[in-house]
């Protein structure tokens, strides 16, 4: 008998899937597998002879000379894995035995299999970097006729704007060495380096009770144009030079001897450090005092003839009294000048200093904070409004083209308002003496 489809109950001849069931112990297995193919890995890491662990390569084309590859004998095409070093990207060569030939430059090769490493040579054109001849120019004296000088050539706008320049004492009893080179201290009669090396201006009766201010033009050396456009401010500037100047010792020299007092910028550790980088031997809250003050010697002998230091960055470095007070006693130690450069408001370096007694000075307007030239002059006035209430104000910028020529334009017109420009020792004087 037929079944009766109207009357069958539903779903008793439902059709079998026609999919395979998995076995119930496929999912331990599949785990198997993976920690089969781990165990792999890590074997192949513990025993392969990679000494650098799958850094990222470069491959670079090295050709021995006399190698016999040649342009008609290419080889297979195909080179060493190389990992890059200092100068990955560059075909290098390696140089026959001798002198490196000028202008050339000195990189390490790492071979990836083996970590051996090789000094390669990339020729040069035989002359310095473009950027050292830059700055050399910017340091070179010219005369009148635009050749080299002897001499300074800078004119003075008047008589009693030239500083007194000393040359009753002996730099040598101002100056220890250490095993960097030659750093300031105090002479055996007393004489202090800031003292011995300021380049007072001498004031007429009728300037002395003016409100005096200060411009300190910092990174000297670092920008080739800002540097050779710092040369035409008034003697009054001073100039903060950067101990990785090129050449800065005779950076140092010339601005000396067209008047200038000199500063050691001192790269200070800032609350975004390292992502923002002051530069190499950068004074830091994670170091020791004695390690700090190991940096802040070599950095002092970069160069020789400043009157004090004044900080870099350093808004980290500048509100921790631990790390800051061994490097301030180290600068009082010396004879010299501490400079707050402004970094931070929460500064601690004015009581610091005002507890050792010693010669401290803080920019109060940072002039190319905001570096337009409608910025730049509403800060050059709110130095004077400082100034005039109460009888100082120091101002501090980068030494770049344009801060420059708004600076030059404005130290041409201030006195003629009531003002006198002064070096940095000279607003030092005053407020020790008030």
């Amino acid at each position: 008998m037929e079944s009766d489809d109207l009357n069958a109950p539903l779903g008793q001849d439902k059709p079998k899937s026609r999919l395979p069931k998995l076995p119930a112990r496929m999912p331990q297995m599949l785990a198997a597998v993976l920690a089969l193919g781990g165990v792999i890995v890590a074997g192949w890491a513990m025993v392969a002879n990679d000494p650098l662990g799958g850094e990222p390569m470069a491959v670079v084309s090295t050709r021995l000379e006399g190698s016999g590859d040649t342009a008609g004998n290419p080889g297979d095409g195909r080179e060493k894995a190389h990992r890059d070093g200092p100068g990955s990207g560059a075909v290098a060569k390696i140089p026959d035995a001798g002198k490196t030939p000028d202008g050339a430059k000195t990189v390490t090769i790492i071979d990836g299999s083996s970590g051996k490493r090789q000094e390669v040579v990339i020729p040069g054109t035989g002359t310095p970097d473009s950027a050292d001849k830059a700055m050399a120019k910017a340091i070179a004296v010219k005369g009148p006729d635009g050749k080299p000088a002897a001499t300074p050539a800078k004119p003075d706008a008047r008589p009693d704007a030239k500083p007194d320049i000393k040359a009753d004492f002996d730099p040598a009893k101002l100056s220890e060495k250490i095993r960097y080179g030659a750093i300031p201290k105090i002479g055996p009669d007393g004489a202090k380096p800031f003292a011995a090396f300021a380049q007072a201006r001498t004031l007429p009766p009728a300037l002395k009770d003016r409100p005096r201010i200060a411009i300190i033009l910092t990174g000297m050396g670092i920008s080739a144009s800002g540097t050779a456009d710092a040369f035409s401010l008034p003697a009054s500037a001073t100039f903060a030079l950067a101990p990785y100047a090129v050449d800065v010792a005779r950076l140092a020299e010339r601005a000396r001897d067209e008047g200038h007092e000199l500063l050691l910028q001192t790269p200070m550790e800032p609350f975004e450090y390292p992502d923002n980088d002051p530069g190499p031997q950068t004074l830091l809250t994670s170091l020791t005092p004695d390690q700090n003050i190991d940096r802040l010697h070599w950095l002092m002998s970069r160069m020789q003839g400043y009157v004090g230091v004044v900080s870099f960055m350093g808004a980290r470095f500048l509100t921790a009294e631990s790390a800051l007070a061994p490097v301030l006693s180290e600068t009082a130690k010396r004879g010299l000048i501490f400079v707050d450069g402004g970094a931070s408001q929460r500064s601690v370096a004015g009581q610091l200093a005002a507890a050792r007694n010693m010669a401290f000075a803080k920019a109060d307007i940072v002039i190319d904070a905001v570096p337009t030239p409608v910025e730049i002059e509403r800060a050059l006035a709110r130095l004077e409004i400082v100034a005039r209430e109460g009888g100082t104000a120091v101002g501090i910028a980068n030494a770049q083209p344009g801060t420059i020529t708004r600076v030059a334009e404005w130290m041409a017109k201030v006195e003629s308002r009531g003002f006198v420009l002064v070096p940095i020792s000279m607003i030092v004087a005053k407020s020790k003496s008030t």
